[in-house]
C-alpha cells in the first residue's frame, strides 16, 4: 500500500520545452555532445517543473521520446517505416501517426532504452522524491506495427514484443527503480470489443518476474493523440477481469468521463491502489484548487485516502507547458489541503 494519502503523481510524459522541439527538428546542426547536453537540460527542466509544482512522484518527463510508441521502434529491429499507410493532411487523428511494416523477426539487441532514462533521472533528481519509470506494454507497443508476412496478426506481434518488455522491466528493477508504470492504453481503448481475459494474461506474463520486487503501476486511458481520444470512453468493460492484473496501482482517466463512472473505482480499490485522473489534459481550462478538491471528494466516497493517488487524466506531452504547470500546481495544493482536513 502507498505511504502517502492522496498521493500526487503523473503518468510519465511532461511537455517539451519549445527549444527542445526546435532542436529535435534540426539534429543535423548538433554534434553528439550537443545532443547529450540538450537531453540533460530538458530532463532537468522537467524535473524542476514537477518538483516546484509539489508532486510526490516524478518522472524524467519522457523528454527523449518524440512519440509514445514510435520512439521505441528505434530500438526494435526487423521493421521499416510504411508511409503509404498514413494520412498526410486534414484534421489530426490516429491514422496520421507513423506505421511500420515488419520485414523480419523482431529483436531488441540493445534493450528498449528505459534503463538509461531511469539512470539519468536518478542522477539528476533531488532526494526525497519517489522516482517513476514508465514503459508501454507489449500490446500497446504493437499498435503501429503491420505484420507483413512475418506475423499473423497483432496478437502474434504482441507475443514477440512481450519478452523484450519483460527483460527491460527486470533491468529496471536491477537499476533500483522504485516505481514502474507499464502503460497499456490500447487495452483500455479496446476493452469494449476485445478479449479482456487475454489482455490480463498478456499483462501478467509481462510483469511476472518483477512482482513483489518494485511498485508496479499501469496506466489505462482512451488515447490522447493531439488531444483526441480514440477508444470508447468507459471503464465498465474492464470489470471484472482487469481486477486480476498484477499491479499495486491502477491509473484511469476520470475527467474525460466527467466522473460519471467514479463509483466503479470502488471495485478497483478492493484489489489495488487507485490513481485517478482529476486534471483534464485535453482542455485549456485551468482547474482551480477548489475544482480539484471537489473532484477528490468524489473519489474519496469510493477510494480510501490511503489508497488514492491523483494525477492528470493522461500524459502531459500534448498539453502546453505553461498550462501543465498551472494545472499540476493547483492539483498538488488541493491534495495538501485535503490531507490536512
Amino acid at each position: 500500500m502507498q505511504q502517502v494519502p492522496i498521493k500526487t503523481t503523473v503518468v510519465g510524459s511532461w511537455p517539451f520545452p519549445g527549444w527542445l522541439e526546435f532542436g529535435s527538428e534540426n539534429l543535423d546542426k548538433f554534434g553528439p555532445a550537443d545532443v547529450n547536453e540538450m537531453i540533460e537540460d530538458a530532463v532537468v527542466c522537467a524535473i524542476n517543473d514537477q518538483v516546484s509544482s509539489g508532486l510526490d512522484v516524478i518522472t524524467d518527463g519522457e523528454q527523449t521520446r518524440l512519440d509514445f510508441n514510435l520512439s521505441f521502434y528505434g530500438f526494435i529491429k526487423g521493421m521499416q517505416p510504411n508511409h503509404l499507410e498514413t494520412r498526410k493532411f486534414g484534421p489530426p487523428a490516429h491514422d496520421q501517426r507513423g506505421k511500420h511494416t515488419i520485414i523480419e523477426k523482431l529483436t531488441a539487441p540493445k534493450g528498449l532504452g528505459v534503463v538509461e532514462e531511469y539512470q539519468r533521472l536518478k542522477r539528476l533528481a533531488p532526494e526525497g522524491k519517489i522516482l517513476k519509470a514508465s514503459i508501454p506494454g507489449p500490446y500497446t507497443l504493437s499498435g503501429r506495427m503491420l505484420p507483413g508476412e512475418i506475423y499473423k496478426d497483432r496478437w502474434e506481434i504482441t507475443e514477440a514484443i512481450l519478452p523484450m518488455v519483460a527483460k527491460e522491466l527486470e533491468a529496471l528493477v536491477a537499476a533500483g527503480a522504485q516505481e514502474i508504470c507499464i502503460d497499456e492504453p490500447s487495452m483500455s481503448c479496446y476493452a469494449y470489443k476485445e478479449d479482456t481475459k487475454r489482455f490480463v494474461d498478456i499483462f501478467n506474463r509481462t510483469v511476472q518476474r518483477i512482482v513483489g520486487k518494485t511498485r508496479i503501476a499501469t496506466h489505462l486511458c482512451f488515447g490522447n493523440y493531439k488531444g483526441r481520444s480514440v477508444g470508447k470512453k468507459t471503464i465498465a468493460p474492464m470489470l471484472p477481469d482487469f481486477l486480476d492484473m498484477q499491479v499495486d496501482e491502477l491509473h484511469t482517466e476520470m475527467c474525460v468521463l466527467n466522473f460519471a463512472e467514479v463509483h466503479l473505482l470502488e471495485r478497483f480499490a478492493e484489489k489495488m491502489d487507485v490513481a485517478v485522473g482529476v486534471i483534464d489534459v485535453k482542455s485549456y481550462y485551468i482547474e482551480t484548487v477548489a475544482d480539484v478538491k471537489e473532484r477528490i471528494e468524489k473519489c474519496l466516497k469510493y477510494v480510501p485516502a490511503e489508497k488514492l493517488a491523483i494525477a492528470p487524466d493522461c500524459g502531459l506531452s500534448q498539453t502546453a507547458r505553461w498550462a501543465s504547470k498551472q494545472k499540476i500546481e493547483n492539483m498538488c495544493k488541493a491534495a495538501v489541503e485535503m490531507r490536512s482536513r
